[in-house]
């Protein structure tokens, strides 16, 4: 537990004394204030039992139990302020191996189904679709790393009228492949050449064939090959799979009727007779979804067809364990050799319960699917699942430009994730070559070049938050300055260079021989941070967005290189670690390692690793 959390529940402690049950907030002291932590619990305790915050504060600094890192506690006013005991604090930060769970904890938090990526198998995902797969992929890390049991899925619309233009277009035109070009940037070209031909009105009978041929499964083989090319892309960019779901046997499976057949039980669904919903199956979300002009859904025209959200309902009950359905087998494994499976006609029957039956959903969509997500969302609560409706999450995220362009991919005004890559590893070896050419000749060059180059990507694509909209430039990602990877990769790496500095001299690295009581409070400003890991991970399962992480890979970096680059009063470098007398130097050396091990686990939440030199 780290220190704010013992904080808290020291004070809780010290409040329940009083008699007064609290959810205390511990907060940093701003710096013109003394203290290192303070709680404004006093008031809170005030309002229930009476009498003045100030001699309430009073009361709780007499009650409270340090923990183990505090020196000492004084009201201030109605506040309760903290002092840290510098050599306990950072000795304990030190010493503290990862704020990780271990692997035998991560069930504790309950079970979140994680769907993202789900690109349509047509052509090759562009540089837009990034956006969705790496806030997908680092959201499921997050959540692990917390305590969760985590399942991502890949939801495949394999009848869509984009599939089938994209099978269509390489029958009409005779396209061939000839094995060597990336299969699904070859569907791509087909489909793009259709969607720019003058005569594809009068080609629509032969597009609408290959659906129907799709919805019989009579192709599937085919858009495998699609899929798998995608999960090379999304490989190649660090996102891993539990489960391809496909709307084929979504549909297949009874999803909607299964859904619609529990909503018909609802107070909130009806079949009216009259007026314009006459005949339909609909339902009333005014409860869970208020101030709308026209609050009543169909489900199920008057003609008996379901509407497509309809379907999205189904399959969001399922991945709750509303109901069962589908079948599963082995598809393929991803690079560390785990099973990604599949849905399947021929496969078995899910008899363990192992797919699906989250507490919570995710969905990954961009902002243009709102409406139906909020739609998916309410249905739960028609259905009366309050809890699964709260924890029912659309992680809606804003469109990405390139360059200031807009994306289209049915124009083919785009570039692709795996051109994007490529150019994002061959930037990165022309500015290790430029800056820095003994580094451009060493053997790992290139694979330093490609984890700078993706950390680049990744980072661009998280560092705001999800609903902004991002315009990816270029030089602004791969800079070493400002907001960026390189920027964070760079820290981490000129951490590592003191630890190896230090043990080539010599030098204990893990604090034997450490002189904690030599420690200034510069040094405990950058253990506090370091320190700050759970809390950020807390607040970004709260939030479900990886910003948080990403800007606190930010504040890690800021942090060190000022500790790095302070100067004492005669204007000398004040933290040069090797330089240090004896016992402070082998303090700042287990301190700078413990920062490199946060450096890695707080990349490693989003997707990024650190090169081996820079």
């Amino acid at each position: 537990m780290d220190l704010k959390a013992q904080l808290k529940q020291a004070v809780e402690t010290a409040a329940a004394g009083l008699g007064v049950p609290l959810d205390v907030a511990i907060q940093e002291t701003p710096a013109t204030k003394p203290g290192d932590y303070g709680t404004p619990a006093a008031f809170q305790i005030a309002k229930v039992i009476g009498g003045n915050p100030a001699q309430v504060a009073q009361q709780l600094a007499q009650a409270v139990v340090l923990p183990r890192g505090i020196r000492r506690v004084e009201a201030a006013g109605p506040f309760l302020n903290f002092f840290v005991d510098v050599a306990a604090f950072v000795r304990g930060v030190v010493e503290q191996p990862s704020f990780m769970p271990a692997q035998d904890q991560q069930a504790l938090g309950g079970k979140v189904v994680i769907e993202h990526t789900s690109v349509n198998p047509n052509k090759e995902l562009h540089v837009g679709h990034l956006r969705n797969v790496v806030l997908g992929d680092s959201m499921a890390r997050i959540f692990r790393a917390a305590g969760h049991t985590v399942e991502v899925q890949n939801y495949i619309d394999d009848t869509g009228r984009q599939a089938a233009e994209s099978l269509f277009a390489a029958a009409h035109y005779g396209l061939t492949w000839d094995g060597i070009q990336k299969y699904d940037h070859w569907m791509g070209e087909g489909y793009v050449r259709l969607n720019a031909d003058p005569a594809k009105a009068d080609l629509e009978s032969g597009i609408t064939a290959i659906m129907h041929r799709l919805e019989a499964g009579e192709l599937r083989s085919e858009v495998e090959k699609i899929v798998h090319a995608h999960l090379q892309t999304c490989f190649r960019l660090g996102a891993r799979y539990d489960l391809l779901a496909w709307e084929s046997d979504v549909v297949g499976s009874g999803f909607l009727g299964h859904g619609l057949n529990i909503l018909e039980g609802s107070p909130f669904t009806s079949h009216p007779t009259e007026g314009k919903f006459a005949g339909a199956f609909v339902m009333d979300v005014s409860a869970f979804m208020p101030n709308l002009e026209e609050s009543n859904v169909v489900l199920r025209r008057t003609d008996g067809t379901a509407m497509y959200v309809a379907k999205d309902v189904g399959y969001q009950f399922w991945k709750f364990g509303l109901f069962e359905g589908m079948k599963f087998k082995p598809f393929t494994t991803d690079p560390e050799g785990n099973t990604i499976w599949t849905s399947a006609p021929d496969g078995q029957p899910d008899t363990e319960g192992r797919f699906g039956h989250a507490q919570e959903v995710i969905n990954v969509i961009d902002s243009r699917q709102e409406h139906p997500q909020k739609i998916v969302k309410a249905s739960l609560g028609v259905a009366g699942e309050p809890e699964k409706e709260a924890r029912s999450i659309h992680l809606s995220y804003a469109f990405v430009t390139l360059e200031g362009q807009t994306i289209s991919g049915r124009k083919g005004v785009t570039v692709s994730a795996d051109a994007a890559m490529d150019e994002a590893q061959t930037r990165a070896l022309a500015a290790l070559a430029e800056l820095n050419p003994a580094l451009a000749a060493r053997d790992d060059a290139a694979e330093i070049a490609r984890r700078i180059g993706t950390g680049a990507i990744r980072f661009a694509m998280l560092k705001a938050e999800p609903t902004r909209k991002i315009d990816f430039r270029w030089e602004q990602a791969l800079a070493l300055n400002g907001d960026t990877a390189p920027y964070v990769q760079y820290a981490a790496v000129r951490a590592a260079n003191i630890i190896r500095r230090g043990a080539e001299a010599g030098y204990a690295t893990d604090g034997t021989g450490a002189a904690w009581d030599a420690l200034p409070d510069i040094d405990l400003a950058l253990a506090k941070t370091v320190a700050k890991l759970p809390e950020v991970v807390a607040q970004s399962v709260r939030a479900h967005s990886p910003h948080l992480v990403a800007q606190y890979a930010l504040d890690l970096a800021t942090a060190f290189n000022a500790w790095y680059n302070a100067k004492d009063r005669q204007g000398k470098p004040a933290t040069n670690v090797l330089a240090s007398p004896e016992g402070l130097r082998e303090a700042r050396l287990a301190l700078v390692g413990r920062l490199r091990v946060a450096f890695e686990e707080t990349l490693a939440l989003i997707g990024i690793e650190i090169p081996a030199a820079m």
